[in-house]
C-alpha cells in the first residue's frame, strides 16, 4: 500500500492542469469544441460557457482545437508540475464551406462580446474587469446605418453626448462631465480640433471605456476614452458590396473585400473602400467624402504576425460654421433649413491620413509581446464663419476667417502581457512603455468683412449671393508655417505603465495593482510646459459566479493640456480621481450582458470655453469639478431574432472649487443630468418572411446644460427626445435596410448662450436611408 501510495504521488506531480476558453470572432463563447493535445488521448469538449479544463503529464505541447463549423486552429501550451496552466483564449473563425451555406441572421448575438479589442491590451472578458467598459458591433453600426463616428454612434452607450456640431468635421463627445479622448487602435489622436471623424466603412468596433484609461492606453481623460478598432484580415474569401440612397441627396457606396494574397494562408488582405455625397437640409451646406482603407498581414512565423494598415480620408465639404444660426430672442427660433452661408465660398478640404505597424509575438502559451508604430497627417484648407454684431430685428454682421491647419502625430507603444502562477495566487501581467509627439498648426490670422453697418444681413429676409463687402480671397502665397500669427501646439509625452491582476480562489477574486509614470513637455502659444507624474491604480472584482461579477475601482489621471487663457497663463494639466463601484450580470446563458456603475471623479484644472469668445480659441482653467452619477447599460441577445441596447446615465457635473465665471456648486457646462436610448431590432427566424426585420430607437436628453456658461437671465436647453425605426430584410447574400430618423419630426439642436445672444445648430427633420448590401 505504501508503494501505491508514493507511486501515486509521484504520478500527480508529473501532472499539469491546462483550462482556457474558446471563441467564435464576436466573442462568443463555442461550446463542445474538441480540445485535445496533438498526438495523445488528453484532452477535452469545451462546456456550454466555452471553457474547458484538464490534467495531462507535464511538457511542452500542440493543442488542436476544433469545432463543427469553424475552422480548426493549432496552439502552443507548456504544462508545469504540479501547476494550473492558461492557455490564451481560442478564437476560431468560421469555415469558407459552412460560411457560404449557414443563414446569418439571427445566428446569435451580434450586439455582445465577451471581450475587448487586442488594442485595449487586457487579457481577460469583459464581465473580469474591473470597469464600465461598452463595446459598439459592427452589426450595430448596420443595423442603424451610421457612416461616421459623429452619425448617432453614442446612443448605444450610456451618458454619452455630443453637443458641438461642426459639420461632422469632428466628433468631440462628453462623457462624466468632461470631453472622452478619442483613440483608434489603441493610440491616443485626440487633438483641440480633432481627430477627423472615422468613417464606419473601415471600423470593426468601437469600445467605450468609462472612467480613467491612461494607466494602460496612453493619457487620456479622466471621464474615459473611445477606441475605435478597424478592420483587420480573417484569413475569409468574402467581400461585401453596400449601396444606400437616402434624404438630402445622400448618395453612398462601400466595398469590404477580405481574402489571401498566398496559397499558404500566411499574406492576408483587407481592402475597404467608400465614396459619398451628399447636401443638407440647410441651404448651401453639404459634405462629400472618401476613404480608401487596405490592410496586409503576414505571419512570419508560427509564433509571429505582421500587419500594416494604410487609411486616406478626403473631405470636401461646406464652410465650417456655416450651420449656426443666431437670435436675441431664444433657440429655435428660424425654420431648419435656414443658414448664414454664402453659395459662393470656398469649400473647406481635408485630406487625414495615417500608417500603422503593428508586430504581435507569442513568446509561449502565456506570454505575449505586442509593439505598435503610427504616424497620422491632417491637412486642412478652409475658412469659418461668425458674426460680430446681432440685434434684437436679426440683422447681422457676418465674418469669414481662414481656417488653413495641419496636424501631425507620430505614436510609438511596445506592451507585454503573462499569465504566471505563485502557489495558489494567478497573476495577470500587463506592463508597456508608449510614446508619442503631436503637432497641430493652424492659421486663423486672415478674415474678411461680409456684411456692413447699413449693409446688414438680416434673418428675416435673407438675401444670399451679394455680400456688400464680397466674398474673401485670402493670401495662401507662403506655406502654413511661414504665416503671420500662425497658431502651433506641439506636445511630446513618454510613459511607462505595470500591472498585475492577482487571482485568488482559482481567480474568483481578482485584485489588480497598477501604475503609470507620464512625463510631458508641450508648447502651445509660445508657452513652453513640462510635467511628470505617478498615477496610481486599485482595482477588486469578485466573480459570483459565472454570469454575475461585482467590482470596485480607484483611479488616477494626468493629462497635459493645450489651450490658450485670456490672462496669458500657462494651463496646468489635468488631474483627477476616479471611485467607481459597479455590478455586472449576464442573462439568457450570456447573450445579454448587463451593468450597472455608480462613480465620483474630482477633476481638477479642466479647461472650458471662454464665454467672452466667440472664435473658440480661448478657454478658461476652473479649479475643480465634481462629476458623478449612475450608469446602466443592457446590450445582446433576448430571444431568438430579438436583439437589444438600452442604456439610462444620470449625471450631476458642479464646480467645488471657485472658477473664474461659475461659483463653487455651480453647474459645469456641457452635459445632460439625464440621458438615456434604446434600439430593438427582431427578425423573423421561421417561415416565408424569414429574415425580415422590424427595429425602433429613441434618444432623450433632460436637464440639458449648454456648451459655455448662460447668463443667469438667458435660457437654457430644453429637452430633446428622437425616435428612430427601421424595416430590413436578408439572407444569405443580399440585404436590404430602410430606416427613418425623427420619425416625429422633432426641432432638435443643441447650442449655447453666449454674451447677450444665442447661437445654435439644428439637426435634420424627419429625413430616410435606403442600404441594398450584397455579400460574396
Amino acid at each position: 500500500m505504501l508503494l501505491i501510495g508514493l507511486s501515486t504521488a509521484a504520478w500527480s506531480q508529473s501532472m499539469g492542469t491546462l483550462r482556457g476558453k474558446v471563441q467564435d470572432p464576436e466573442g462568443s463563447p463555442i461550446p463542445f469544441a474538441s480540445v485535445i493535445l496533438h498526438g495523445t488521448n488528453y484532452g477535452v469538449a469545451t462546456s456550454e460557457d466555452g471553457s474547458y479544463q484538464f490534467s495531462a503529464p507535464a511538457g511542452n505541447y500542440t493543442l488542436d482545437i476544433s469545432a463543427v463549423g469553424f475552422a480548426s486552429i493549432h496552439q502552443k501550451i507548456s504544462l508545469r508540475s504540479g501547476q494550473v496552466s492558461t492557455a490564451p483564449t481560442a478564437s476560431l473563425k468560421v469555415s469558407e464551406a459552412v460560411l457560404k451555406e449557414v443563414t446569418i441572421t439571427g445566428a446569435s448575438s451580434s450586439y455582445k462580446v465577451e471581450n475587448p479589442s487586442e488594442s485595449l491590451r487586457l487579457n481577460e472578458s469583459l464581465i473580469e474587469i474591473p470597469q464600465n467598459i461598452q463595446v459598439i458591433t459592427a452589426q450595430v453600426l448596420e443595423d442603424q446605418q451610421v457612416m461616421d463616428m459623429a452619425d448617432g454612434v453614442i446612443r448605444n452607450v450610456s451618458g454619452a453626448s455630443r453637443l458641438e456640431h461642426w459639420g461632422n468635421l469632428y466628433a468631440r463627445i462628453n462623457m462624466r462631465g468632461s470631453r472622452a479622448a478619442a483613440f483608434r487602435n489603441g493610440m491616443n489622436v485626440t487633438s483641440n480640433w480633432g481627430p477627423l471623424t472615422e468613417d464606419m466603412s473601415f471600423v470593426s468596433n468601437i469600445e467605450f471605456v468609462k472612467g480613467p484609461a491612461g494607466f494602460m492606453m496612453s493619457n487620456g481623460d479622466p471621464s474615459g476614452i473611445y477606441n475605435v478598432v478597424t478592420k483587420k484580415p480573417t484569413g475569409l474569401t468574402q467581400g461585401e458590396v453596400t449601396m444606400t440612397m437616402g434624404s438630402f441627396d445622400l448618395y453612398r457606396g462601400t466595398m469590404d473585400l477580405d481574402g489571401k494574397l498566398s496559397k499558404d494562408g500566411k499574406l492576408l488582405y483587407r481592402l475597404n473602400v467608400m465614396g459619398q455625397s451628399q447636401n443638407s437640409f440647410q441651404d448651401f451646406t453639404f459634405q462629400n467624402r472618401y476613404s480608401i482603407a487596405p490592410v496586409i498581414s503576414y505571419q512570419l512565423s508560427e509564433d509571429t504576425k505582421l500587419t500594416l494598415e494604410y487609411v486616406h480620408q478626403h473631405v470636401k465639404m461646406s464652410n465650417v460654421g456655416s450651420a449656426y444660426v443666431f437670435s436675441t430672442e431664444g433657440y429655435g427660433i428660424y425654420d431648419q433649413s435656414f443658414t448664414i452661408a454664402e453659395p459662393g465660398l470656398d469649400p473647406t478640404r481635408i485630406d487625414d491620413n495615417s500608417v500603422m505597424a503593428n508586430l504581435q509575438h507569442t513568446i509561449n502559451s502565456d506570454w505575449k509581446v505586442t509593439g505598435q508604430l503610427a504616424y497620422f497627417n491632417y491637412q486642412q484648407e478652409g475658412s469659418s464663419m461668425w458674426l460680430n454684431y446681432v440685434d434684437a430685428d436679426a440683422n447681422l454682421l457676418r465674418y469669414v476667417s481662414i481656417w488653413d491647419a495641419l496636424g501631425e502625430s507620430a505614436y510609438g507603444q511596445v506592451y507585454l502581457n503573462g499569465e504566471v502562477k505563485t502557489g495558489a495566487v494567478n497573476h495577470r501581467i500587463l506592463a508597456g512603455l508608449d510614446m508619442g509627439t503631436k503637432e497641430y498648426t493652424a492659421d486663423w490670422s486672415q478674415s474678411h468683412q461680409l456684411d456692413s453697418a447699413g449693409a446688414y444681413f438680416n434673418m428675416n429676409n435673407p438675401v444670399y449671393g451679394r455680400p456688400v463687402n464680397g466674398l474673401p480671397q485670402f493670401d495662401r502665397s507662403k506655406s502654413l508655417k511661414q504665416r503671420a500669427n500662425t497658431t502651433a501646439i506641439t506636445q511630446s509625452y513618454s510613459g511607462f505603465y505595470a500591472q498585475d491582476e492577482l487571482g485568488f480562489f482559482d481567480n474568483t477574486l481578482r485584485l489588480t495593482l497598477a501604475a503609470r509614470y507620464t512625463y510631458t513637455s508641450q508648447n502651445s502659444y509660445g508657452t513652453t510646459v513640462e510635467d511628470s507624474k505617478l498615477t496610481p491604480r486599485f482595482g477588486l472584482s469578485y466573480s459570483i459566479d459565472k454570469e454575475t461579477s461585482v467590482y470596485a475601482l480607484f483611479d488616477q489621471t494626468f493629462v497635459p493640456q493645450s489651450g490658450l487663457l485670456s490672462n496669458g497663463d500657462k494651463p496646468k494639466p489635468i488631474t483627477g480621481n476616479n471611485m467607481e463601484l459597479g455590478v455586472k450580470h449576464d442573462f439568457f446563458g450570456g447573450k445579454l450582458s448587463t451593468s450597472l456603475s455608480a462613480y465620483r471623479i474630482l477633476e481638477n484644472n479642466q479647461l472650458v470655453n471662454d464665454p467672452e469668445d466667440p472664435t473658440g480659441q480661448f478657454s478658461l482653467q476652473i479649479g475643480q469639478s465634481r462629476a458623478q452619477g449612475i450608469e446602466f447599460d443592457a446590450r445582446g441577445h433576448v430571444l431568438p431574432g430579438l436583439e437589444i441596447i438600452a442604456n439610462y446615465a444620470y449625471t450631476d457635473n458642479v464646480v467645488t472649487k471657485a472658477a473664474p465665471e461659475s461659483p463653487v456648486g455651480g453647474t459645469l457646462p456641457g452635459f445632460a443630468k439625464h440621458l438615456a436610448n434604446a434600439w430593438i431590432i427582431y427578425s423573423l427566424q421561421e417561415g416565408p418572411l424569414r429574415g425580415f426585420g422590424l427595429s425602433a430607437g429613441f434618444t432623450y436628453q433632460g436637464d440639458r446644460s449648454t456648451w459655455n456658461w448662460a447668463q443667469g437671465n438667458q435660457l437654457p436647453l430644453p429637452n430633446y427626445f428622437k425616435i428612430d425605426g427601421g424595416l430590413s430584410w436578408e439572407n444569405d447574400n443580399l440585404s436590404i435596410r430602410a430606416n427613418v430618423f425623427n420619425v416625429l419630426n422633432e426641432y432638435l439642436y443643441s447650442g449655447s448662450a453666449y454674451a447677450t445672444y444665442y447661437y445654435y445648430q439644428a439637426e435634420a427633420p424627419r429625413n430616410a436611408r435606403l442600404s441594398l448590401g450584397y455579400r460574396f
